[in-house]
């Protein structure tokens, strides 16, 4: 299993979408608790059983912010900086509430911190200024096994954002 993961708003669904117009196995996570019998319906949400569907393999790339909980041979992080993902989350609509817990988290690496914490093989891309079709290229380049430019730790939204940093975080930078 190949986990894609990365924060909601980093272009995962779109990425995996184009890994399947190219001819890979692709599955979201939502799909694959489905099958496996591991999603609940609480209110609006749906609850993965994230322990459960760990049990499960898959021969190819499963897509989702919980994917590499999954216990995958290799983890692609997606990262973004967080203000295009708090462009794009408030045009989905979600609450200031939601946006903004998903924002800091893009901004202090939980994703990426929990791929290393349970992943032996991660990798990372900072998918910002590139478009889906050369976000699939660098994920194929990993799978091939060209991984030097895409090593955990490369990307700091911190000093990226410097003078910013209020505008992504709810206690304006306290």
């Amino acid at each position: 299993m190949i986990a894609l993961t990365g924060t909601p708003g980093c272009g995962k669904s779109s990425v995996a979408e184009e890994l399947r117009r190219r001819g890979y196995n692709v599955i979201s996570v939502k799909e694959f608790a489905e099958k496996h019998r591991c999603l609940k319906k609480e209110g609006e949400d749906f609850i993965v059983d994230v322990e459960k569907l760990s049990n499960f393999d898959f021969d190819g790339i499963v897509e989702g912010h919980l994917s590499h909980l999954l216990k995958p041979e290799i983890a692609i992080v997606l990262r973004c900086n967080p203000l295009l993902i708090k462009e794009r989350l408030l045009k989905r609509g979600w609450s200031y509430e939601k946006v903004m817990e998903n924002v800091e988290a893009e901004l202090i690496d939980v994703i990426l911190v929990e791929a290393l914490q349970n992943c032996e093989r991660v990798f990372e891309i900072d998918v910002t200024d590139m478009s889906v079709e050369e976000v699939a290229d660098a994920v194929e380049r990993i799978l091939k096994g060209d991984v030097c430019e895409f090593q955990p730790g490369r990307v700091d939204w911190i000093s990226v954002l410097e003078d910013r940093i209020e505008e992504v975080t709810r206690y304006g930078g306290i």
